[in-house]
């Protein structure tokens, strides 16, 4: 992906292109891979990073959603397990297979957990990851090492996904970008174009690097901003009621030794009814999520205090050594775009993850909730939307079947994988430039050739691109990121051609970023 061709595509005006999408998180990016897979021309325009917002910010899991069947919503969990399915086979790079371990400690849980896990496993069918299964007590403190053993009778193991969001939402863009989408991040919108019907016809945008401004035409324009979704309905109807709702969820990382083993622990009851997860990833643990309603959407958010001692608090109940707040790596927040309840005072959980499609009066298309898992049906019913938009003949979708950017049936060990097969070319740049083959930092496998691909061939044009999303260093260890953070800002300014000016800048507005991913002991 190259930023500088696509936005010379950009500056065509002449063009008309089928659809343009507003949003360049898991929303946009399904729904520019479904436009492409139909054979419309497709630009995709994103304000800052792709996945920046609530797409980097997940629990990490592929999931069908054992809750939602507990709560009865059938069809969505029948929807999320044959999209995970279909994804493990499409990114085996970027996905696995993740045992999950529930620990019993009543023998009513185990009736109710494995008769209901039974059902999870049929609904996925042929898709199916693993059998779910009753384990004893032995093998379940075997497994999970530093589960809390008073008690305990046994555990209910089954299987769920696993997956690196960023790194999936920059595989979707590279491959809708090689099939001929123009995906552009740091391009915001600044005003939606109309012709006397009131109809949309158009954007107004500007590249947020270079402040050029640019207009674009577009038969059919969507709205996948997330939690930002109000701003853009608002900029088409002032007028426009609010219909969404924020949800904060934070995670909290720390050192893989909390549990131990490969399996991931799932606590499906916390004292307020919500689950928390403990996955090992990346070589850490990521726990979480908790679930409070916020009222402002932020690009950037920060986890409350009382999110961070949730975590713990909920964590310590299961595990012999409890975590503490100077045993936190990083702590990230991120925003569920949430369908705003027509009742007031609806709890978060109550409230439907399923997504929607909403046609306004002008033709704006805007896609709300959903979940990472569904991404692609939920671009697949947004572009259904374009034969009566446009009243053009509209080619089935063939999203279902296509295989993301890297996909191999080889894929590399170790922190090479979420680059499948585009590992062995990065590879060889260090072995040209040994320079190149140095750590960008001691306690983490990731060289300096990683960042010299992020900015050659993943349109990173941020040192928080990098250290964030193209690795995940951030979310992994922040202080670690923060150390590795004038390293990486030198190779970039060699490689797009910036001045010690840019380095200072990119240093302190990374810092700004980074200080809200350390926790305050």
């Amino acid at each position: 992906m190259k930023r500088e061709e696509n936005l010379n595509q950009l500056a065509d005006s002449s063009k008309t292109w089928d659809i343009a999408v507003i949003g360049g998180g898991s929303s946009g990016l399904g729904v520019a891979l479904d436009a492409i897979s139909r054979g419309l021309s497709v630009i995709l325009l994103e304000k800052a990073d792709f996945a920046k917002g609530t797409s980097s910010r997940s629990t990490k899991l592929v999931h069908g959603g054992v809750r939602y069947l507990a709560q009865g919503d059938v069809g969505l969990v029948l929807e999320a397990l044959k999209e995970r399915g279909k994804l493990l086979q499409n990114a085996p790079h970027l996905t696995q297979n993740q045992p999950f371990i529930i620990p019993i400690y009543s023998w009513f849980d185990r009736a109710q957990y494995s008769v209901g896990l039974k059902i999870y496993d049929w609904m996925a069918g042929k898709l199916r990851l693993g059998k779910s299964r009753f384990i004893s007590k032995s093998e379940t403190v075997r497994r999970l090492p530093a589960v809390k053993q008073e008690g305990l009778k046994g555990g209910v193991v089954y299987h769920d996904g696993q997956f690196d969001d960023a790194r999936l939402a920059l595989a979707i863009a590279q491959t809708a970008d090689e099939a001929g989408a123009c995906l552009l991040n740091y391009v915001s919108v600044r005003g939606l174009l109309k012709d006397e019907d009131g109809k949309i016809t158009g954007l107004k945008v500007r590249d947020e690097l270079n402040q050029e401004k640019y207009t674009l035409k577009a038969k059919m324009v969507v709205n996948a901003t997330g939690v930002f979704a109000d701003k853009i309905l608002q900029m088409d109807n002032p007028d426009a009621a609010r219909m969404i709702q924020p949800s904060q969820g934070i995670h909290l990382v720390m050192d893989l030794e909390f549990l131990g083993g490969k399996d991931a622990l799932m606590i499906p009851k916390t004292n307020d009814g919500r689950v928390l997860f403990a996955v090992p990833w990346h070589g850490k643990l990521v726990v979480g999520t908790t679930d409070t309603l916020r009222e402002k959407a932020k690009l950037e958010p920060e986890a409350l205090q009382k999110e961070i001692d949730f975590v713990l608090e909920t964590a310590a109940g299961y595990l012999t050594k409890a975590p503490t707040r100077a045993d936190v790596k990083a702590v990230f927040a991120g925003l569920r775009p949430l369908a705003r309840p027509k009742e007031e005072g609806a709890k978060t959980k109550e409230i439907s993850r399923s997504h929607k499609v909403i046609v306004s009066e002008s033709n704006l298309v805007t896609l709300t909730g959903g979940k990472w898992t569904t991404f692609r049906k939920m671009g697949e019913d947004t572009v259904d939307h374009y034969q009566e938009i446009t009243q053009e003949l509209l080619a089935p979708s063939e999203s279902f079947e296509m295989k993301l950017h890297g996909h191999t049936t080889q894929v590399p060990e170790g922190h090479w994988s979420v680059y499948g097969s585009d590992a062995e070319a990065i590879q060889k740049l260090a072995e040209k430039d040994e320079e190149l083959a140095q750590k960008i930092h001691p306690d983490f496998p990731n060289i300096l050739a990683e960042v010299v691909w992020a900015a050659r061939e993943e349109m990173a044009v941020k040192v928080e691109d990098v250290l964030s999303r193209r690795i995940r260093m951030l979310i992994l260890d922040a202080q670690a990121a923060l150390d590795s953070s004038l390293k990486v800002a030198e190779i970039m300014a060699q490689e797009l051609g910036k001045d010690s000016k840019w380095i200072k800048q990119e240093l302190s507005d990374f810092r700004k970023v980074a200080e809200k991913y350390l926790i305050k002991a």
